[in-house]
């Protein structure tokens, strides 16, 4: 991978991580902030996608069923990865639900690349990947596993796990549209979002009243993260389009985990503690060597 396509991964995790540490301020909120969000992010860039789309003389007749079928996949699958990991946080404890589903990712993400893109499994990959897992899991559990032990955990390792194979799921299905299909980021991006839009609609109308009552103060939060998080992922989406591989992209993109725990530490106090800072060094030493390979 190149070095400027790993800096553009780099700068989606910062920015991955400071959208997420706004979305907690409403994480009660339910379907409704992710569906404001997704409408927010909609319209703030359907200028850029709509420049995009009459600069390169596009029409909807080149939208073939190969990349509305990958459009529609990814939307669904963006989608079920917002509501697995939202019904993981209401039956388990977020500190086995979330390590389980930011570590299965990129190993489930790596597989995915191995089969359906014909990526090569590297030994410094599968190093640098093993790394960056191990340092997710002490960043996100700060060396305490004794949780895990539990008899509740088994429904958190479930959602965590399902959650997992979403975001592994639309990191290949996405990687297929840029590099395959050479379906351009922000199209993809824009035409997702717009899936996740319209399956959300429904649920809306038949909740008007609990929706206007659940946005009631959090509407900056979601036009920060309306802004933020497509951002983020179109610059991940541009380093794929770039000639990046999806097996070295997605466990660099766990940087962010690091990243939350600095924001964390400088905006919330928080403590990093000696088990979240290897976590953080060895997740940093997995990075460097993907980037190597």
């Amino acid at each position: 991978m190149s070095l400027f396509s790993l800096l553009l991964v780099v700068l989606a995790a910062v920015i991955h991580a400071s959208w997420n540490l706004l979305a907690k301020r409403a994480s009660d909120a339910g379907p409704v902030f992710v569906m404001a969000y997704t409408c927010i992010a909609t319209l703030v860039y359907l200028p850029w996608a709509a420049w995009i789309f009459i600069e390169s003389e596009l029409v909807f007749g080149v939208f073939n069923t190969q990349i509305i079928v990958c459009i529609v996949l990814s939307g669904l699958l963006h989608l079920a990865y917002s509501l697995f990991l939202q019904r993981g946080y209401q039956v388990a404890d977020l500190s086995v639900v979330y390590p389980i589903a930011r570590g299965a990712a990129p190993v489930v993400s790596t597989i995915g690349a191995f089969l359906f893109l014909g990526e090569p499994l590297f030994t410094e990959r599968v190093i640098g990947l093993s790394a960056v897992v191990i340092g997710v899991f002490l960043v996100a559990t700060r060396g305490n596993l004794i949780q895990f032990r539990q008899p509740s955990a088994y429904k958190g390792v479930s959602w965590g796990g399902a959650t997992g194979a979403m975001i592994a799921g639309y990191s290949v299905v996405d990687a297929y549209g840029v590099k395959i299909l050479g379906i351009h980021p922000v199209l993809l991006d824009w035409f997702a979002n717009l899936v996740r839009l319209v399956m959300l609609f429904p649920w809306l109308l038949s909740n008007r009243k609990a929706a206007v009552a659940r946005m009631s103060g959090r509407w900056g939060l979601a036009l920060a993260i309306g802004v933020l998080s497509p951002l983020s992922y179109i610059l991940v989406l541009f380093a794929l389009g770039m000639g990046a591989p999806l097996s070295v992209v997605a466990p660099a993109r766990e940087m962010s985990m690091m990243v939350g725990a600095l924001l964390g530490m400088i905006v919330l106090h928080e403590e990093i503690g000696v088990w979240r800072f290897v976590g953080c060094l060895i997740l940093v030493g997995g990075v460097i060597v993907l980037g190597r390979s």
